[in-house]
């Protein structure tokens, strides 16, 4: 305590001063509770506010995306395909195909060397520039073949036929051949449509080279006397249906006109027409 009064009243009011901050900071560490938070950040204003930032912060990220400009994809870099999503794999046959010495002519060319997926072909061939000359070319060659063109027929067509014509890859090719199967054939050429996945378009142009030449021999199902299990094997026809026909043939005693199928419950009149085709009541 001596020690205390022989320093200077300036240091006894400085160590008097920090004493007094020193309690008045432990007081307010045991009264105020900073557990509750200092302002509600769920107001309608700040959730406002955070939504705008998150939309600035979403179109700056898009913005900062590489942009893709028409390109010739005979000179396709590393990181360029890595840009398009094309796999290595798919970069290595395109390279093996270009020490070759040959070139990419066409878009579908550029599928049938490098295997890409229907997917991805037809996200970036929107992309490709090829020279004048070549455009011109093919163009020509187009026309040729039209004038020279044979209809082929649709139910003997092969996975490489089909793939012959623009938009259509080997796993399209392949989803054609398996509806064309479940279907004991194509009956009319419009069935095509029903391929699961397959763009109009696309469709539009195989029916250009492919008709149905050769009808399948269909054998219709004679609906007043079939069961439960041959009824569920008709195209276009599923469980719930052919359970509510059978209902119906024995609630009524038969069915007199295919018409009246119509009139059924759970039955697909949109799909009429179709189901015709593989029904009989003789």
């Amino acid at each position: 305590m001596k020690s205390f009064f022989k320093i200077s009243r300036l240091q006894q009011v400085g160590i008097i001063s920090l004493l007094l901050l020193i309690i008045v900071l432990q007081l307010l560490y045991y009264k105020l509770d900073f557990s509750k938070p200092i302002r509600d950040i769920n107001t309608p204003e700040i959730v406002k506010l955070q939504q705008e930032v998150d939309s600035l912060k979403v179109l700056k990220f898009e913005d900062s995306k590489p942009k893709i400009y028409p390109f010739n994809p005979n000179f396709i870099t590393d990181y360029k395909a890595y840009q398009l999503g094309i796999s290595t794999a798919a970069f290595d046959r395109l390279q093996a195909f270009r020490a070759q010495d040959k070139w990419i002519n066409s878009p579908k060319q550029f599928q049938q060397v490098t295997k890409i997926s229907d997917s991805l072909y037809n996200a970036i061939k929107v992309y490709f520039k090829f020279p004048d000359w070549v455009l011109k070319r093919n163009k020509n060659t187009k026309v040729k073949k039209l004038k020279n063109h044979t209809i082929r027929d649709l139910n003997t067509a092969t996975s490489e036929q089909l793939q012959e014509v623009s938009g259509v890859g080997e796993k399209l090719a392949a989803r054609i051949l398996k509806y064309r199967k479940k279907l004991g054939g194509f009956i009319q050429d419009n069935q095509l449509y029903e391929v699961w996945y397959l763009d109009k378009d696309v469709a539009n142009r195989v029916l250009e080279q492919f008709k149905v030449v050769s009808k399948p021999t269909i054998i219709k199902l004679n609906i007043n006397n079939c069961s439960e299990d041959e009824l569920k094997k008709v195209p276009y026809l599923y469980w719930k249906s052919a359970k509510a026909i059978l209902t119906y043939r024995n609630e009524h005693a038969g069915i007199s006109k295919l018409e009246e199928l119509k009139n059924i419950p759970d039955f697909p009149v949109a799909k009429y027409d179709r189901l015709v085709l593989y029904l009989t009541l003789k």
